[in-house]
């Protein structure tokens, strides 16, 4: 069965299964350039329609359209095998959706970007999967205008897996997870972590398609989940300036798109990380472009005051800086777990787009699998630790500091064009430039504070 498919059962998602399971709507879902779900909703005695790309949307109204569709219009085109009840409204079915215009696959989609990196990777007679570790704020708001944790305690320099706190937001949680559970995903852990109010809930690795939908979908359901307990999510990366944010790892490895076999294991890898050759030529090509990649899986103004070495009332926040790969050691933005046969990217935050940043990693692996580069022996020690004089010696580059510097580094690299192709390359820089542009010309708190009476 699909692992979006329709929840507890491998029914086709055609009108007559729906109408069975009681549902009167039709969610035809895109994402705009944020990776956050747009749609219409269509009665389902109009499936059929729906179906076949009847859904026209207004480019004007997409955040980073291309300038040159944006007075036209696109369609959303359902994939009906990612076809999915909403577990909160029972009556309702989304789909996943690929925009086309101009009768044809509109090349700035979000989808569309990350299908054409995996039609490539099937070129080569492999599929990637894709598991990301959702981190999220869930918090309420005050009657002064701010906002508080839903556990009324006394808040904790150490909260990461407290079991009180994690207790006081179970109603919420336990929904979630349920939810999640429900239509599929396998739930086998989640906690309170560092942040105040800050949650994990890590579930199975799907194919990459199917992991980016069902990303984009869970942060929908836990926001529409946390507000029906009186409260409401988060993906922000770092809403509290003392404590950890908010990763959205992504766990990568490659199979054989015949037998699903993983390709990326070797136990007998002679460097430590039970990493296949091919494993590591994949990490060598991200390591490569990390720095344009992070523009696209750290994708905001806050995004990098969370890759920041320390700034956590409990020490060491573990967000990467540094352009290096190790085994087992967090310290590194590239992590090849204990087990093996993976890696993780800890630099991709849960603000991002899944769909580009999986299609960015992607294609960049792909560079170091074609070109067989090779990223050298793996860092082990503590990476934080290093001063500026032993990293330049060890040739190891810093992560961009911040959106402007990430930016440059994106329209700096070839391969970001390749990927998102011209028309979305432009529209990427143009919408970062100006969002960073109008974070320098805001007045902060901290600037009023600090300046205000100072002289």
């Amino acid at each position: 069965m699909n692992a979006s498919s329709l929840p507890g059962t491998a029914l086709p998602a055609n009108e007559d299964s729906l109408r069975a399971r009681g549902v009167r709507f039709l969610m035809a879902s895109y994402v705009d350039l944020h990776g956050v779900s747009k749609c219409k909703m269509v009665p389902i005695d109009h499936f059929a329609q729906m179906a076949a790309g009847s859904e026209l949307f207004t480019g004007a109204a997409l955040d980073g359209v291309p300038q040159d569709v944006s007075e036209e219009e696109v369609s959303a085109r359902p994939d009906l095998a990612s076809c999915t009840i909403l577990p909160w409204e029972p009556d309702v079915a989304w789909f996943a959706s690929d925009l086309w215009c101009r009768g044809r696959p509109f090349e700035a989609g979000s989808r569309n970007i990350l299908k054409r990196q995996l039609a490539r990777l099937a070129d080569h007679g492999l599929s990637m999967n894709l598991g990301m570790e959702a981190e999220f704020f869930v918090l309420r708001d005050t009657a002064d205008g701010g906002y508080a944790p839903v556990s009324g305690r006394p808040d904790l320099d150490k909260p990461a897996y407290d079991a009180v706190r994690l207790l006081d937001n179970k109603p919420w949680i336990a929904e979630l997870v349920g939810a999640m559970n429900e239509l599929g995903w396998g739930v086998y852990s989640f906690d309170h972590e560092d942040g105040i109010g800050q949650f994990e809930i890590d579930f199975r690795y799907f194919d990459a398609l199917t992991m980016a939908d069902n990303f984009v979908f869970f942060r929908m359901m836990a926001g529409e989940i946390a507000r029906r307990h009186g409260a409401f999510a988060t993906f922000m990366p770092k809403p509290f300036a003392d404590r950890a944010g908010s990763g959205a790892h992504f766990n990568v490895s490659l199979a054989d798109a015949e037998t699903g076999r993983n390709l990326f294991t070797d136990d007998a890898d002679p460097r430590g990380c039970r990493l296949s050759t091919l494993g590591y030529r994949f990490v060598a090509g991200v390591l490569r472009h990390l720095p344009a990649i992070c523009a696209v899986v750290a994708p905001t103004v806050n995004s990098y005051k969370r890759l920041v070495k320390q700034g956590s009332m409990s020490g060491f926040t573990w967000a990467p800086v540094f352009c290096c790969y190790g085994n087992n050691n967090r310290t590194n933005t590239i992590r090849i777990p204990l087990a093996g046969g993976r890696m993780e990217l800890r630099a991709a935050d849960s603000s991002c787009n899944p769909y580009l940043g999986a299609a960015m990693v992607l294609a960049a692996g792909l560079e170091g699998i074609e070109q067989e580069l090779d990223p050298g022996d793996p860092r082990t020690e503590n990476m934080y630790r290093k001063s500026p004089e032993e990293l330049d010696r060890l040739g190891v580059r810093t992560l961009p500091r911040t959106l402007a510097e990430a930016t440059d580094a994106f329209a700096a690299d070839p391969l970001a064009e390749a990927v998102f192709g011209p028309d979305m390359f432009r529209a990427w820089i143009d919408y970062k430039s100006d969002e960073w542009a109008r974070y320098l010309n805001h007045v902060s708190d901290w600037e009023k504070q600090r300046y205000l009476k100072f002289f």
